[in-house]
């Protein structure tokens, strides 16, 4: 089994910045790529940013230049740094891995969820 658990939204005025973090806990052996993805209500989630395992980083247009994703291997962790906020940004934004455990299973998990709301 894998949890994930995301923490660190919140409320923001735009043009600000927030930086969400994403713990991974479990019988972990290794994790390879890890994203982040948005939700709002009604829509689609979509990919925001990912990273593998090597750290090659990958973004959607909408927030290429604003948003920076990182990740911890030490702390089966993962970031992601949010600039410029815009209220177009306001989602719920979810972390996905996946996780090889020690079994030998590979597993595509999610987190939660936190809430992102850019607002004046």
């Amino acid at each position: 089994q894998v949890q994930l658990v995301e923490s660190g939204g919140g409320l923001v005025q735009p043009g600000g910045s927030l930086r969400l973090s994403c713990l991974a806990s479990g019988s972990i052996w290794s994790i390879n790529n890890m994203d982040w993805y948005r939700q709002v209500p009604g829509k689609q989630r979509e990919l925001v940013a990912g990273i593998t395992s090597g750290g090659s980083a990958n973004y959607a247009d909408s927030v290429k230049g604003r948003f920076t994703i990182s990740r911890d291997n030490q702390k089966n962790a993962l970031y992601l740094q949010m600039n410029n906020l815009k209220p177009e940004d306001t989602a719920v934004y979810y972390c996905y891995a996946h996780v090889l455990l020690y079994s030998g299973t590979m597993m595509s998990s999610w987190g939660q969820g936190t809430q992102v709301t850019v607002s004046s």
